[in-house]
Parts: structure tokens; C-alpha cells; sequence
């Protein structure tokens, strides 16, 4: 199985710190955020991993280089102007195979065991979702039992981790699209399972978020 870490984002509100780093290059408690994402696959037994790029997407691939140092194998997807997540997931297919797929937001922190994640997902896509963090109070979809639904209460959060298959994205072409209306539509014919993670999970979209995150992360290896 494959995974892609979606890495193109520009990252306005982390401004000034994505000036001039790319956000996944990011570092709390001295480690790049996407080093952790790398270190949870391979965990999982995931050695072939994508990542996608946009802005200052270079220095990613000298930072990470081929992925050997990390125990997987990394091939890029450059994108030139980012095509949001649904374009980046189709312009990345080619190199993801005709199997279903891991894909995992660079831009959040977890521990969330990405073994866990189903290899054949009962339809075209699985989500995980998290309570709706304070920047996030009203979710983006509702859980029915395993399945998730764009309507209904309560709603939760999407967690940025997903196993998709190849064929949520028939009918596209190339190009800068989002994901989330292809999602609702395959929600509606329920299509699209889930399920609710109650773990340590963090959306690192500001230098506060980051900070606190940072903080939390050395006091806990302090503490062993």
C-alpha cells in the first residue's frame, strides 16, 4: 500500500514563519512536522510514499532527499501552483497506483496508529474525524454509525487522514480542484465510511498552534 502526504499548502496564516520554510519543514520539539507523518507510515508498515509540493517545495525534497534515511522510498509530485487537495490527489495518481491509498495532511500532528486504517475501505473512501477543535466548533460531517454523512448532528471534525480509492476521482480532469464536494456527493449514496478518534490530534494553522504543540511535546518527553 502507498501513502501521499499532502504537502502543497501555502500556509498564509503561518506567516511570517512559511516566508520561508514550507510548512511541513516546520519544526516542533526539533523535528520537521512531516518527519513525524514518515515515522508513523513506516510504523505502519508503509515503506512507498508520496508527497506532493507547491511552495518552496525544493527544499522539501533536499530536506527529505529519497526517504532512505527515513526507512521508506519518496517520490514527489510537484505541482507548480498548488491544485488544492482534490487536484493534488489526481495529479499524484500516476504515481500512486491502481490500489487504494493512504493520504495524510502535512500540516496536522497525531498519534493516531495509521495501522489501523483499513487497506480495503467499504466504498470509495474512509475518513477519520476528531472533535471539533476551537477554530473548528462546527465540524464538517456527521457519523451514522460507520458510515459519514455532509448532514446530520452531531458533526465532527475531518481529521486530515483518509484511505481513498483511485475511483472517487473517475470523471475528473487535471487541474486545481477541491476534494470535499466529490466527498458530499459519495456521502449522499453513503459511499463513504468513518470513524471518530478520540487520540491526540492537532491542526497546526497558526505560530500559536505551533507553539503550544511545541511546549506540550518537550514537556512530555521531559516527563519520559
Amino acid at each position: 500500500m502507498k501513502a501521499i502526504i499532502l504537502a502543497a499548502g501555502r500556509g498564509e496564516r503561518m506567516r511570517p514563519l512559511t516566508d520561508s520554510t514550507p510548512k511541513p519543514l516546520l519544526k516542533v520539539n526539533d523535528r520537521a512536522l512531516i518527519e513525524y507523518h514518515l515515522a508513523n507510515l513506516l510504523q505502519a508498515g508503509i515503506t512507498s510514499v508520496v508527497i506532493n509540493h507547491a511552495w518552496l517545495g525544493r527544499q522539501i525534497e533536499e530536506y527529505l532527499g529519497d526517504g532512505s534515511r527515513y526507512g521508506v522510498s519518496i517520490r514527489y509530485s510537484p505541482e507548480g501552483e498548488a491544485l488544492e487537495t482534490g487536484g493534488g490527489l489526481f495529479n499524484a495518481l500516476p504515481l500512486l497506483g491502481d490500489g487504494p491509498f493512504i493520504a495524510v495532511n502535512g500540516d496536522i500532528w497525531t498519534d493516531y496508529p495509521l495501522q489501523s486504517l483499513p487497506r480495503e475501505p467499504d466504498g470509495l473512501a474512509h475518513l477519520v474525524v476528531v472533535n471539533n477543535p476551537p477554530q473548528h466548533p462546527n465540524g464538517d460531517f456527521a457519523l451514522d454509525g460507520d458510515r459519514l454523512l455532509s448532514e446530520g448532528e452531531p458533526k465532527f471534525t475531518f481529521s486530515g487522514i483518509g484511505v481513498y480509492r483511485p475511483e472517487l476521482l473517475d470523471g475528473q480532469t487535471a487541474g486545481k480542484f477541491p476534494l470535499a464536494p466529490i466527498l458530499r456527493e459519495a456521502m449522499a449514496n453513503r459511499l463513504i465510511s468513518g470513524e471518530h478518534y478520540y487520540g491526540q490530534w492537532y491542526d497546526i494553522g497558526t505560530p500559536q498552534r505551533l507553539a503550544v504543540l511545541d511546549q506540550q511535546l518537550r514537556e512530555a518527553q521531559r516527563d519520559g
